[in-house]
């Protein structure tokens, strides 16, 4: 059994005119302060030697990055080019980015890696590319071998977890993309990641409604009864702890987050709006579902403030320290 928690992590640089090389730069700075397990960044070290008060060391393999993590940040050099513009976005910085989430993910895989991180990416130019996935939590599934719809989305900080069960699509599509396997897709997947990722024997499943007051008993819309609560039976039947739909507007205060350790949202908004508001410095993405820990800071590119050395790392260490949160509880699940 490989000994997942031993390895570093290996961190995508993201597009690296984009904020990606400052945030890492500034988690290795407060590597003590924030307990971080060692990592190493992939991508082009030019995008790093001149980031203030870092200093980097280029390393040829992970195992390498132990070693160097104590005094300067480890660099997985695999891209020779100049060093990209700050707030430019251009199709050599988009294929640097697709080059490090695909080593990224291969290290992981292989066991070299302990723990995917990815930066964030510019989706508009990787398609400009070739690239054919809705973002990189699909790429990253498929690599790991596991069918598009069976990896879930997860955005967490620490007081709430939330799924999206549909993502990136037109509300007006929601309606039709809301089924009831979906529903019981996402249910066993945020079931089996709180036991293996968090450690959370019996978790407790919230749903929210996709109307207003969840329907009204029908009066309001019928896919609470048509649709979602079909899915709660059959879920309960198999023994999870999950609610029937519950109404949006009263399932975010802090008295109701008590009561749940992850909550089903029909829709993109109703999931990121609470937990934005609650965490938007220290929120999560993490992917469910996978072989390997996969995780990701809650923000994008911010291309418009690039190269200013005012990007909040914040995000960028929740998610390494909950890709070590992850990692520690899948070796106690396997054991």
């Amino acid at each position: 059994m490989v000994d997942w928690d031993a390895k570093p992590f290996a961190i995508s640089c993201g597009d690296p005119a984009g904020i990606g090389p400052e945030i890492i730069a500034k988690s290795w700075k407060q590597r003590a302060t924030a307990g971080l397990k060692p990592f190493f960044v992939i991508g082009n070290i030019a995008d790093f030697e001149n980031l203030p008060e870092v200093p980097v060391r280029k390393i040829d393999q992970p195992k390498e990055a132990g070693d160097a993590f104590g005094q300067a940040l480890p660099v997985l050099h695999i891209h020779e080019a100049a060093a990209a513009v700050p707030g430019e976005a251009s199709l050599d910085s988009a294929q640097c980015s697709l080059h490090a989430l695909e080593i990224a993910c291969g290290l992981a895989r292989s066991g070299d890696a302990g723990a995917v991180i990815t930066a964030p990416v510019s989706k508009s130019q990787l398609y400009k590319i070739g690239f054919r996935y809705p973002g990189q939590t699909e790429f990253v599934s498929e690599r790991c071998g596991i069918a598009r719809e069976n990896a879930v989305m997860m955005l967490a900080g620490p007081t709430l977890r939330v799924i999206p069960m549909t993502t990136h699509i037109a509300l007006k599509d929601v309606q039709e993309h809301l089924t009831t396997p979906l529903i019981i897709a996402c249910a066993r997947a945020a079931a089996k990641a709180m036991v293996r990722n968090f450690g959370i024997d019996n978790p407790r499943i919230a749903v929210a409604g996709l109307n207003p007051h969840a329907g009204e008993n029908g009066n309001l819309g019928m896919e609470e009864q048509r649709i979602m609560q079909p899915a709660v039976d059959q879920l309960r039947e198999e023994g999870l702890d999950i609610t029937d739909p519950l109404p949006g507007d009263t399932m975010f205060h802090e008295e109701a987050r008590a009561k749940y350790d992850v909550a089903l949202c029909p829709y993109h908004d109703q999931a990121l709006i609470p937990l934005k508001t609650l965490h938007f410095f220290d929120g999560v993405n993490m992917t469910l579902g996978l072989p390997i820990v996969r995780t990701s800071p809650d923000h994008g590119t911010a291309f418009n403030i690039a190269g200013q050395n005012i990007a909040d790392p914040r995000s960028m260490i929740a998610a390494i320290q909950m890709a070590a949160t992850a990692v520690a509880n899948r070796q106690i699940y396997e054991h």
